[in-house]
This record gives structure tokens, sequence and C-alpha cells, in this order.
């Protein structure tokens, strides 16, 4: 059985994706007869939520969430830190140098 490259809108974002000769042949072996209906980052974001995760994204976008970064002094060096979370007022915060050398042994 001979394949042709594929042209298909996605049924999540609306993309065009193209459903290649190397994809349908996967698809063949795999007894599979329907086109996928997602592209890549679509198929990916469903499975992540599935997994009970809620990343999602579109083509236009990268399917990981950007995460929010928060500036900082370290209060042992005094250094500018880059912070996953927002400091409270008040709590002690360190540069990853210094966090290395005061966090508890685990």
């Amino acid at each position: 059985m001979s394949f042709v490259e594929k042209s298909i809108k996605c049924s999540d974002c609306g993309c065009d994706f193209t459903f290649s000769i190397s994809e349908q042949e996967f698809f063949a072996e795999k007894g599979f007869t329907n086109n996928p209906k997602r592209c890549r980052l679509c198929r990916a974001a469903r499975i992540l939520q599935s997994n009970g995760s809620s990343a999602h994204g579109s083509c236009s976008q990268s399917w990981q969430p950007r995460r929010e970064m928060f500036r900082a002094m370290c209060a042992e060096c005094g250094k500018g830190a880059q912070l996953p979370f927002e400091p409270r007022y008040g709590r002690r915060v360190y540069c990853s140098d210094c966090y290395s050398k005061v966090r508890p042994s685990r």
C-alpha cells in the first residue's frame, strides 16, 4: 500500500498539521484505521491532561506552562536572586549558592 502525506486540521486548536508517510505506515502497522484528529502538541497536551496535569497549549504556543519568576535580595550575601515563588514579607530568601550552604541536610 502506498501512502501520500495528508494535511489535516486539528480538532482542538484548528491548526493544519501534516500526517506524514511514516506516521501513516506506523498507524497501519498498529492496525489503526482512522486518521489522527489532533496535532502533536494537542495530543501531548491531552495525554498530560489525562495523567492529571493541567498543561495545555496550541500550535502557536509552547505547550509547557511558563513559570513566573520573582526577584529578591539574598539574605546571606545580598546578591539578586530569581525565585519561582513570591517571597513573603519577613521571610529570609537566599540565592542558589547560599541556599545550598544553609539548607538542612536530608
